[in-house]
């Protein structure tokens, strides 16, 4: 099967590649070959931050210094013990593997362009509890960078939380494509539960792809756009992507978490001086919605990039 059979606006909703059974990748799947997956990708070597008595004077400090090292050094980190139940946790993958086992007739009926329309009690309840570690997780950051636990805390609060269920297929040419290309999170910071490995990062140092190894319990905490325009680039964004696999089906549930739609995210005035001028222009959540109705993201658009000065 080939031409126009292949097209990715050929494989509408309940006829996509995976439903239709193919043995193999269409072209409109398959990513340029810098981007794809190796098959001796190096395991990550990530952070592993016990939060437990974040809350407790003696032990705080020592907490957000790792945090702050973590963010500083990769961008990105894990954490153990961050307060959310693992039936709180097990319940939220278990719902979004029921969804998407749904026949396409009943998954059709939770379609909606309303964002405000509620979701089903389990995914509720993880929402508010990494809703919840979130703001913990924030107000550690900022501590780290000297201006105190409460400096972004009641704009998160009132901020943007959303919250992506993905699944991915087994694919039968997994290292010919991806299941999310190469980005950053136009975010303050993101929280990733996932079931299975898949996720990788892009190192720091010696700019090689480096994969994530999944631990039940254990939560990825990214550092997004917007916590590297605050930090003034003192924290940058971690580029990441997922790959797939062959053999088992993978959800992931990502929960990015923002200021306001309108609220215009800048650099801290406490981290600007002589030594450390702006590096960014201030913008809001609308800002990067606009940017990737015009720009596709997937091609190496990076809104990031136009906020660099």
């Amino acid at each position: 099967m080939g031409g126009n059979d292949e097209s990715c606006s050929s494989f509408p909703i309940g006829q996509t590649a995976q439903e239709r059974g193919f043995s193999h990748v269409p072209e409109c799947y398959k990513v340029q070959l810098s981007d794809r997956a190796g098959l001796d990708t190096e395991l990550a070597d990530v952070p592993l931050i016990n939060l437990d008595g974040i809350c407790d004077p003696a032990r705080r400090p020592i907490i957000v210094e790792e945090i702050g090292n973590a963010c500083r050094c990769n961008g990105f980190f894990q954490v153990v013990n961050h307060g959310i139940s693992q039936p709180i946790l097990d319940g939220a993958l278990s719902t979004a593997s029921d969804f998407f086992n749904l026949p396409i007739q009943d998954k059709t009926k939770f379609m909606s362009n309303d964002v405000h329309n509620p979701v089903r009690q389990k995914m509720g309840e993880y929402a508010v509890a990494v809703q919840k570690l979130a703001v913990k997780i924030m107000e550690a950051i900022t501590e780290s960078l000297g201006l105190g636990p409460t400096y972004l805390t009641s704009k998160l609060d009132d901020g943007m939380q959303v919250l992506a269920v993905n699944c991915y297929p087994p694919c039968p040419q997994p290292e010919l494509s991806l299941g999310l290309p190469p980005h950053s999170d136009y975010s303050c910071l993101t929280i990733v539960l996932q079931d299975s490995p898949g996720l990788q990062i892009l190192d720091f140092e010696d700019k090689t792809w480096k994969a994530v190894p999944a631990m039940q319990g254990v939560l990825q905490v990214h550092v997004g756009d917007h916590l590297e325009v605050l930090s003034n680039g003192k924290y940058e964004s971690v580029v990441h992507k997922v790959t797939l696999n062959s053999e088992k089906t993978r959800f992931s549930i990502v929960s990015l978490h923002s200021l306001g739609m309108d609220v215009k995210m800048e650099a801290a005035k406490e981290l600007v001086d002589e030594d450390h001028p702006n590096g960014y222009r201030e913008s809001s959540f609308r800002d990067f919605l606009n940017f990737i109705s015009k720009n596709d993201i997937g091609e190496g658009s990076s809104f990031l990039n136009t906020l660099k000065i």
